[in-house]
């Protein structure tokens, strides 16, 4: 209300193409936008590779990718943004969620969301462990977390989610609901992505959430093989086939190609993640920080 939500703040004097946009297309499933991207397989598997032997540390194809989607964020915070209520606001955090088996050999014992916040000056290894942390925290029989309590609370009375969900909707159109739920709940992130190649899945461009503010979602597949030409001879190259959806009202398209031209390069070279950024934007009034993770 009056301008500030517990997840962020609204943007004041951007332009009138941008700013008609929420009301053209007042739902997230109106604007969404699906792009494909193919990483390069074989230069993150060097990377990783030399990490492991060079330095003994362990690195996954996914924590490149957000590692490379947080320092491209330290740069572009416009695509951090996200609508509500028809209004553009700033983030004031730098977020991503995922979702993993509880137990990676036994798809019965039901899956887990891991809900993340970063830093701008995270390098890839705080990335890195932040994730490890998050997926440990949430593996194995652990004991029920908010969400699951809440949801269990819900359906115990016949039609009483109905109400709590209508509600929490509304009191979120208008940056009334309860901060500590948006803390738990999936749906308040920059990011959601997803490895559908982990359970032998190709590619996929997942729809945007209507309920809560995910402005981009990442679907990783299954391995791609690709003809190609070098020096003068076809060879086939692997690739990490990538299924992008993006809300088009959150920025110029100008700025997503930044952000995007950004990502990739960050991909291609996840070396220069090992350091921090030398310089970060902010969204006025929007700085924010989260502390470093501890060493394990």
């Amino acid at each position: 209300m009056f301008g500030r939500r517990p997840d962020g703040r609204r943007v004041e004097g951007i332009d009138p193409v941008m700013r008609i946009t929420p009301y053209v297309m007042p739902m997230r499933c109106d604007a969404q936008v699906f792009l494909k991207h193919r990483a390069d397989m074989e230069v993150m598997s060097r990377y990783i590779r030399r990490q492991k032997q060079e330095k003994g540390e362990k690195i996954s194809y996914m924590q490149i990718l957000v590692a490379a989607y947080v320092r491209a964020v330290s740069h572009n915070p416009e695509v951090n943004r996200f609508i509500m209520n028809k209004q553009l606001f700033a983030r004031n955090n730098c977020s991503a969620a995922f979702t993993i088996l509880k137990d990676p050999t036994d798809a019965d014992k039901g899956e887990a969301i891991v809900k993340i916040k970063f830093d701008p000056t995270d390098t890839i290894y705080d990335v890195r462990d932040r994730m490890e942390a998050g997926v440990a925290a949430n593996r194995g029989d652990q004991p029920a977390g908010f969400v699951d309590k809440l949801l269990s609370f819900l359906f115990a009375v016949p039609g009483l989610a109905t109400v709590v969900v209508g509600l929490v909707r509304f009191l979120d159109r208008y940056g009334l609901a309860p901060g500590v739920l948006m803390e738990e709940l999936p749906f308040y992130v920059g990011m959601y992505i997803t490895n559908t190649a982990s359970i032998g899945l190709h590619d996929v461009n997942h729809h945007i959430y209507n309920w809560g503010n995910v402005g981009l979602f990442l679907g990783m597949g299954t391995t791609e093989r690709v003809a190609v030409v070098e020096n003068g001879e076809t060879r086939m190259k692997r690739y990490i086939p990538i299924g992008i959806t993006a809300d088009e009202r959150v920025c110029s398209g100008a700025h997503y190609a930044r952000f995007f031209t950004d990502w990739k390069r960050y991909i291609e070279h996840p070396e220069l993640l090992e350091a921090p950024p030398d310089k970060i934007r902010y969204d006025k009034e929007c700085e924010y920080h989260e502390p470093k993770p501890e060493k394990t």
